[in-house]
């Protein structure tokens, strides 16, 4: 048996209703009871009807209402909501047919035009997000789909809220979760990676081969003109050496005459240099024998004092 106070005329739905409490919701269609005095709480906007006609929405806190000629008609939450929409078909560019499913993301903006422009919001939105989505799978090849799958969630985002603007609903973000291929194509799509692992393996392991020829000739390159080099440094080293001897000889004779020509103005100079002349005389007499077999010699050969006398008549 039900008691008397929990048996009450829902002024909405026209019937007797079951009330937990006397405030309560209608079990029969879910909307608060007017009860002159009522608390909406926040993050929800009641759409209240005069008589039939639109006549307000209640803000969060405490309002007041007509009995029998106010009625709460509508009830809608303005916190974000989180629609699953369901598993669905679509065919791509390439003529291969995917089932994908995704997650809305939207929030009411405009209760007026939530409760009056449409008569299920979620289900026109989730209605709406399905024919996109075949839409634009239907604009990309089965490549495109996965290596752009966020332009694709923004354009499906942008085309529903291009048409639930005036359902007051905005549509925030969405996610694909799952696309599931064909079988057969989802054995080719792994044939084509292992194909692909393979050719970019080939790349890299002929670009290598590459790369250590080229320095393997880069090096030797070095080498030869280092090599070069330093056979240059050692032909310029060796010639300024060279140089430098010749020098330091002809330095070193004209030292040589200078002390000479002084030695010579000196007190029995002359009588010095007949002597040496003499010795050198005598010393390349004897080396003629050592070295050929044939010797050509003077008439004179053994007057010496002769010789010395026409080396200083030269002089």
């Amino acid at each position: 048996m039900i008691p008397v106070h929990k048996l009450r005329l829902c002024c909405v739905c026209v019937c007797v209703c079951v009330r937990s409490k006397p405030s309560g919701p209608c079990r029969g269609c879910g909307l608060p009871m007017n009860t002159v005095v009522l608390f909406v709480p926040q993050q929800e906007a009641w759409v209240v009807e005069r008589m039939g006609r639109f006549h307000r929405i209640l803000e969060p806190g405490l309002n007041f209402l007509i009995p029998l000629l106010d009625r709460i008609r509508y009830v809608q939450s303005l916190k974000e909501i989180v629609i699953d929409v369901p598993e669905q078909s679509a065919v791509s560019l390439d003529n291969v047919t995917l089932q994908i499913d995704g997650v809305l993301y939207l929030r009411i903006l405009d209760p007026f035009k939530a409760s009056y422009g449409v008569e299920d919001p979620e289900y026109a939105v989730t209605q709406l997000a399905q024919t996109t989505m075949r839409s634009e799978l239907g604009k990309l090849t089965l490549d495109k789909v996965f290596r752009e799958r966020e332009s694709l969630n923004a354009n499906i985002v942008h085309s529903i809220n291009q048409a639930s603007d005036e359902w007051g609903i905005r549509c925030l973000r969405y996610e694909i979760k799952d696309i599931h291929v064909p079988p057969r194509v989802k054995e080719s799509m792994q044939m084509q990676v292992e194909a692909e692992r393979k050719k970019r393996a080939t790349v890299l392991e002929s670009e290598g081969t590459r790369e250590a020829a080229i320095n393997v000739a880069e090096g030797r390159k070095q080498a030869q003109i280092l090599a070069s080099e330093g056979e240059k440094a050692e032909q310029i080293n060796k010639a300024a050496g060279e140089a430098q001897a010749v020098l330091a000889k002809a330095e070193a004779k004209a030292e040589a005459i200078r002390m000479l020509s002084a030695a010579l103005t000196e007190q029995n100079g002359n009588a010095a240099a007949s002597l040496s002349v003499a010795e050198q005389y005598v010393s390349a007499f004897s080396k003629l024998a050592k070295e050929s077999n044939t010797v050509l010699l003077p008439t004179n050969t053994g007057d010496i004092t002769g010789m010395v006398t026409q080396v200083r008549t030269f002089n």
